[in-house]
């Protein structure tokens, strides 16, 4: 979580803010704000959370009211644990309902690595694999050691209620059962899973329509 301070009472309130996320083991840190008037401007500072209080709402807020048909945006920052893997990319995660009352959900690819371009269908290619299975190794020659991003809702439909968060996966690296096939010599099953990403997820911000 994020808190003010670390004490018990400011932990405490940082969950029931829902001002939280979550990752698969590595210590990645992560934030993410939602607003009205996030530019890339807001990208050029050390310290993008003074842009994200000051012009929106963190990870487990509500959207603040805003007339008109403008999308909101969102800024993003992630960083790779520091003994960890790179980060391969981050990803917005969306879902809403439309009219009719049926649920729906969509990925967005919004910031990586390694200069990969966006294919027609906004999808971004594999970041690569580094993993030597033999060794229980790989190496953080590919992918970042952090990523940012402003993005805007391409999809936004203001008569639909909506929640976004982030997802931040690392580059390849290998299972933990790898590491126990090293360590005691042990021969795994054939369809065991030897490679994976660790990941990051952030509490969602949410967006209400105006009743108005």
């Amino acid at each position: 979580m994020w808190a003010t301070e670390n004490t018990r009472s400011a932990i405490f309130d940082a969950f029931k803010r829902r001002e939280t996320y979550a990752t698969t083991g590595p210590r990645m840190g992560l934030r993410f704000f939602g607003g009205w008037e996030f530019t890339d401007d807001d990208l050029r500072t050390r310290n993008p959370a003074v842009a994200g209080y000051a012009k929106g709402v963190p990870m487990g807020g509500d959207l603040r009211p805003n007339e008109g048909e403008e999308a909101p945006s969102f800024l993003l920052a992630a960083l790779r644990d520091p003994i960890g893997a790179n980060l391969d990319r981050m990803q917005v995660i969306k879902g809403w309902m439309d009219a009719d009352g049926a649920l729906h959900e969509k990925v967005y690819d919004v910031a990586w690595s390694d200069g990969r371009e966006m294919d027609a269908n906004g999808k971004v290619p594999a970041v690569g694999n580094t993993v030597d299975i033999e060794t229980a190794s790989w190496s953080n020659s590919i992918g970042a050691s952090e990523l940012t991003s402003v993005w805007t809702d391409p999809d936004f439909d203001p008569a639909e209620p909506a929640f976004y968060y982030v997802r931040v996966l690392e580059i390849p690296t290998p299972r933990w059962v790898v590491y126990d096939k090293l360590r005691f010599g042990i021969e795994l099953p054939a369809e065991a899973q030897l490679i994976h990403q660790e990941r990051a997820y952030s509490s969602p911000i949410w967006y209400t329509p105006s009743k108005g």
